[in-house]
């Protein structure tokens, strides 16, 4: 197992994998949608949208993988890391996730929900085999980050091969550029919320000492585990809003729902953090992080506020709504505001991310029950260019 300082390092790579995986999942809300369209539509081009999209995105993957490489002495001289090689492995395995995303946001918007669980469970599956071995084998901080690599490399195998019988199925030929305007609003979205749950653990490294750092992004990784887990919700509900708004139904009921359900599945989680704290850290992380059990049912709120957060975000961009994104940065301003003003311990950092994140749950939830009664089914849709032959 990994001390709290090397831990800590791991975690400063970790929040910079997932900064970097947010043009990832933009792709995906992105691919969603227009899947999702062009399904309700009964179009075809699925074909096409992989391949042509899969191309595109490899010209930015290989500018990663050389901006990393660049970049890799300044970060490990900047972390104390005592090799490039994590960092080299962090710019290959950011480039893979971009391609990760396409096969995923397409199955999302096809609403084979089986297909993408798969997908995305089975990554973990390899990811923890792996780093389990490359620990054992005295590989620390590359090996964890191999083991994120070797995750994406299986799960984008496993998107292809789940999505073969539309490889070309058709010869209809899609547009990639009537995606930009949304990708914009999802841009904005999916970067706010991302921001949400990886700037303070780049904030605790940072102000706090070692072992208190490595403490608090192990907790953060305990958040994360109750967001993750009820985020199969928000990937459900996304496509299906759109499908109601091509249509012409009204989603409102969709997302009362989808709260409903995530919220039953969080407090289900919330119940082992508030009863076995001890038992979560230990199986976790291991002894060394003791100092993390006071806060893990906190930080189990903070992730079922991330959850609905990002629950409430997905169903905006869904409806086109763009009166949240003012909201959100305000948000996230905040939050990186209170860590910088109070972070005299882990405690404290915990305190300001989780009255934060209430908050801007409160003001989101004000947003959509003002919104809810004035979306009408007629208004709701926006025009969507047919796909071309050829």
């Amino acid at each position: 197992m990994l001390g709290p300082a090397t831990y800590g390092q791991v975690a400063f790579l970790i929040a910079l994998y997932a900064v970097g995986t947010a043009p990832a999942l933009i792709l995906v809300v992105v691919l969603a949608r227009y899947t999702a369209t062009l399904a309700a539509r009964g179009a075809e081009g699925i074909s096409s949208l992989l391949t042509r999209t899969i191309r595109l995105i490899a010209i930015p993957s290989l500018v990663a993988i050389l901006f990393t490489t660049l970049l890799a002495r300044p970060v490990a001289s900047f972390e104390h890391l005592g090799s490039t090689i994590p960092v080299l492995i962090l710019g290959f395995s950011i480039a893979l996730i971009w391609q990760v995303s396409i096969p995923r946001g397409i199955l999302q918007g096809l609403q084979r929900f089986t297909a993408l669980s798969l997908n995305l469970s089975l990554e973990l599956v390899v990811r923890t085999a792996t780093v389990v071995a490359l620990l054992a084998a005295n590989y620390a901080v590359s090996g964890a980050m191999a083991a994120v690599l070797l995750g994406l490399v299986f799960a984008f195998a496993l998107g292809l091969i789940a999505l073969r019988d539309h490889l070309g199925r058709s010869k209809t030929r899609v547009h990639l550029r009537v995606m930009a305007g949304f990708s914009l609003a999802a841009a904005a979205g999916i970067i706010g919320v991302q921001i949400l749950y990886n700037q303070d653990v780049i904030l605790a490294e940072h102000y706090l000492s070692s072992h208190a750092g490595g403490i608090y992004g192990g907790l953060n990784k305990i958040g994360t585990i109750l967001f993750f887990l009820t985020l199969s919700v928000s990937q459900v509900l996304f496509p299906r809003v759109v499908e109601a708004v091509a249509k012409e139904e009204h989603p409102g009921r969709i997302l009362l729902y989808s709260a409903g359900l995530l919220t039953l599945l969080g407090a289900g989680a919330l119940l082992v953090f508030g009863v076995l704290p001890g038992l979560v850290v230990g199986v976790l992380f291991g002894p060394s992080f003791s100092d993390a059990v006071p806060y893990v049912f906190a930080v189990g709120v903070i992730g079922l506020a991330l959850s609905l957060n990002n629950l409430l975000v997905q169903f905006f961009m869904a409806v086109h709504d763009l009166v949240f994104l003012p909201i959100l940065g305000l948000g996230v301003v905040a939050e990186g505001v209170a860590i910088f003003l109070f972070h005299a311990n882990v405690g404290q950092v915990v305190g300001d991310v989780l009255v934060t994140l209430l908050a801007l749950l409160v003001l989101l939830a004000v947003r959509c029950y003002l919104l809810l009664p004035t979306l009408r089914a007629s208004s709701l849709g926006e025009a969507e260019p047919k796909p071309a032959l050829g």
